[in-house]
């Protein structure tokens, strides 16, 4: 249930109240939210980021997950504005986990639209296609989620459009079409709409193109009720005119789209309008109108990251030059050209592994759900035991201690063999992927560069061996250490090995008083992956010259202790990278304590303790 809040501020953006009652509290988390909406059209960041502080302060106060999901949502919003696609994409990913766990359909199907466009944006079309796909089957069966169903269709379009999937384009618009007749929702009309005459125009069939341009313009009062559509299609349709030799009124036109961009600050389209003029001003052989244009088609579209508009700005301007300008115009498009293409590259496979990542955790979340109903289920048992057991040896107070003493131990070991028992099935699945993809994807690719060297594609099969080489890293990186052919002390000694240099010594102690056939593997792997991290991040970064390891067996718990000599740092100010992050995960799901202690100019101390049992 709601807890009543005391009162929040929001102001200027949102409501003050005081006492607030719960009966008000539904329509004061819609007006929250359709603030943080308005923020985000209104491309005001700073705004949008009080009203994301905000209602991560109301969760914080009422645990209410809507509000928690909305949290992750904004900040995925946040980093639209700031053009970071691959934490949007997480936020969008950590935003539709919430709204899974609350069986939200319609929030979910929601948050995966967004997921949707974004991927479309950065040219991922084949998991924009999945996406969009997975949006379908909580949208479809959801009267409340239309508007957003013929969205999907429409996105849906756009992808087989670039897979050049023509025909397939034009049956998703006409199902959004079909699905509009019921919402009666205009401005997707006009999207839609739009749509399918850009696909005629592309085809150069540009009087079918302007039919469905004029189609959507003949919407009542479209200029005042929505302006950027408006701008939107009398630009494609004066374009669509213009290549079909119609001279006037053209520029006309692109000054009223030009206006109307201006004053509602739709810059990026700014960018194709001047493209659209620098066109038409060199069909007509008017190279300066031209080239003033395409400069300030380059300026919004380089202000606005607009990739493709960036680079048929850099295009035009080559052919509009001469001499030593063009050839800077064209390097500058090679350069570019390259450079997204890596980008879109990396995204890609940013966007794979959050997307792999959350939908882990969503198995995991399954897994440790299901897991916590039986020891749940074991629990009330051993009460029940508990209980049966007090009501015959109610004379013996020491019988009924020790009872219970016994039970919550057996507990206790239960919990920690099944947590054991899935960080070995957790590192069994690693190994089987990273054996996958240095066996499989990796010998594909190997197989596939040799082809393209013998054909002479000499740059792709570079290119190609660089995905090699990043599969097989991967594969490294994922694959686990295992003490079945070498033992744990031969494994350090060898890990030692490989960094220990005359600068760098590096001197492990008692490694030999302990029996390690007897400490279980998963202890034993997270013992390894720390002392391995350690002196990775001490030889990159501590500047060290010695490095000690110090291993102990203290009743029934194990300590590490890694000290080196190097230059230290504040743990007060200083981040924990990945690598500490995880070393601390691994620690942890031992129900072990992991201590950093470091003073700047005197050496980092790094302790671990681990139980071998409960």
């Amino acid at each position: 249930m709601l807890k009543r809040l005391l009162f929040f501020l929001f102001f200027p953006y949102l409501i003050y109240t005081q006492n607030l009652h719960p009966d008000n509290y539904d329509s004061i988390r819609e007006i929250i939210i359709q603030n943080g909406r308005q923020a985000y059209f209104d491309k005001d960041l700073k705004k949008l980021k009080n009203i994301t502080n905000e209602v991560l302060g109301i969760y914080n106060k009422n645990k209410d997950s809507i509000l928690f999901a909305k949290y992750y949502h904004f900040k995925a919003l946040q980093n639209k504005l700031l053009y970071k696609n691959d934490s949007a994409f997480y936020y969008y990913h950590e935003s539709k986990g919430i709204s899974k766990y609350l069986n939200d359909s319609l929030q979910i199907g929601r948050r995966l639209l967004s997921i949707v466009i974004l991927q479309r944006n950065v040219k991922d079309f084949l998991g924009s296609e999945i996406s969009a796909i997975e949006a379908l089957h909580y949208l479809e069966d959801n009267e409340d989620g239309r508007i957003y169903l013929e969205r999907i269709y429409n996105n849906l379009g756009l992808i087989s459009e670039e897979l050049n999937r023509k025909e397939e384009a034009i049956e998703l618009y006409k199902k959004a079409l079909l699905i509009n007749k019921k919402t009666k929702d205009q401005r997707s009309f006009i999207f839609i709409t739009n749509n399918l005459g850009l696909l005629h125009q592309k085809d150069k069939e540009h009087k079918r193109a302007i039919d469905y341009f004029n189609k959507a313009l003949a919407n009542k009062d479209i200029r005042n009720k929505h302006p950027d559509q408006y701008a939107l299609l009398l630009e494609n349709l004066t374009y669509s005119e213009a290549q079909l030799g119609e001279q006037k009124n053209i520029v006309n036109r692109y000054t009223e789209v030009l206006e109307l961009r201006k004053k509602h600050k739709v810059n990026n389209e700014l960018a194709t309008t001047h493209l659209n003029l620098a066109d038409y001003y060199q069909n007509t052989k008017n190279y300066t109108q031209a080239k003033i244009h395409a400069l300030e088609g380059l300026k919004y579209a380089k202000e606005t990251h607009y990739n493709q508009r960036w680079l048929e700005a850099l295009q035009t301007l080559s052919e509009l030059s001469t001499g030593n300008e063009a050839k800077a115009y064209l390097e500058e498009y090679i350069t570019l050209n390259d450079s997204l293409i890596t980008q879109e590259r990396q995204l890609k496979n940013q966007f794979a592994k959050i997307r792999y990542e959350t939908d882990k955790k969503e198995k995991e979340n399954t897994f440790l759900k299901a897991e916590n109903e039986r020891q749940e289920i074991e629990v009330a048992q051993q009460r029940q035991q508990k209980v049966i057991g007090w009501l015959a040896a109610a004379l013996s107070i020491l019988v009924l201690a020790s009872s219970m003493s016994f039970f919550s131990f057996r507990r206790k070991k239960l919990l920690f063999q099944a947590q054991l028992q899935k960080i070995e099935a957790r590192e069994k699945e690693r190994r089987q992927i990273a054996k996958s993809l240095h066996d499989e994807v990796a010998g594909d690719l190997r197989m596939l560069h040799q082809k393209l060297a013998q054909t002479n594609l000499l740059v792709e099969a570079e290119k190609l061996d660089l995905v090699k080489e990043n599969v097989r890293n991967l594969s490294h990186q994922l694959s686990s250490v295992s003490f079945e052919k070498v033992n744990f002390s031969d494994q350090i000694i060898n890990l030692i090995s490989d960094y220990f240099a005359p600068n760098f010594i590096i001197r492990a102690h008692q490694l030999k008083d302990i029996n390690w056939s007897d400490i279980n593997n998963s202890i034993k792997r997270v013992l390894y992956l720390s002392i391995r991290e350690s002196i990775q991040n001490c030889e990159k970064y501590a500047q060290a010259s010695r490095m000690d390891i110090s291993f102990k067996l203290h009743k029934k718990s194990l300590h590490l202790a890694i000290q080196d000599n190097g230059i230290g740092f504040d743990t007060t100010t200083a981040k924990k990278g990945i690598g500490l992050q995880n070393m601390q995960e691994r620690v942890e799901e031992l129900q072990g304590k992991l201590l950093i202690s470091s003073v700047v100019n005197k050496g980092t101390n790094i302790e671990i303790q681990v139980p071998l049992n409960v």
